[in-house]
């Protein structure tokens, strides 16, 4: 029998223990993807269900589940791009709303003026466009600097 030189037992067992490192690693993080992901569909479905009860939780609860999905499974980014691209109207204000500063407010207001223009088919009758119009004209007059 041959004896092995010590510094190439070293060297292997070094190599053995990254190797085992690195697979520990990689498999905590597929655990805790898995586990991310989950909850984000847990989330998600909370915000469904909430969605149609009074108060305003279900709405930031679909955002909240589907950022938290969307940052850990690539498929899910896939869909959500492929559905952006089919039907934009629709997914724009959530990404709206899932941007690092969201524009609340804003994306309300757009959504109302949406679900107006679908009620309310005569422009004639829709009240919150003349009412910002009215807004704005009262205001141009009372600041004429701006």
């Amino acid at each position: 029998m041959t004896r092995r030189d010590p510094r190439v037992v070293r060297r292997l067992s070094s190599l053995r223990r990254r190797r085992l490192a690195f697979v520990v690693r990689e498999t905590f993080a597929r655990v805790a993807r898995i586990l991310l992901i989950a909850l984000g569909v847990l989330i998600l479905l909370a915000g469904a269900v909430l969605t149609p009860l009074p108060g305003h939780v279900g709405l930031p609860l679909l955002v909240i589940g589907l950022m938290v999905v969307l940052r850990n499974s690539f498929q899910a980014k896939r869909r959500f791009i492929r559905w952006q691209r089919r039907h934009p109207k629709l997914i724009f204000p959530i990404r709206r709303l899932m941007r690092r500063e969201p524009e609340i407010l804003l994306v309300a207001w757009q959504q109302l003026l949406r679900s107006e223009k679908v009620v309310l088919r005569r422009p004639a009758w829709r009240v919150l466009k003349r009412g910002r119009k009215a807004v704005r004209r009262w205001l141009r007059r009372k600041n004429p600097l701006s």
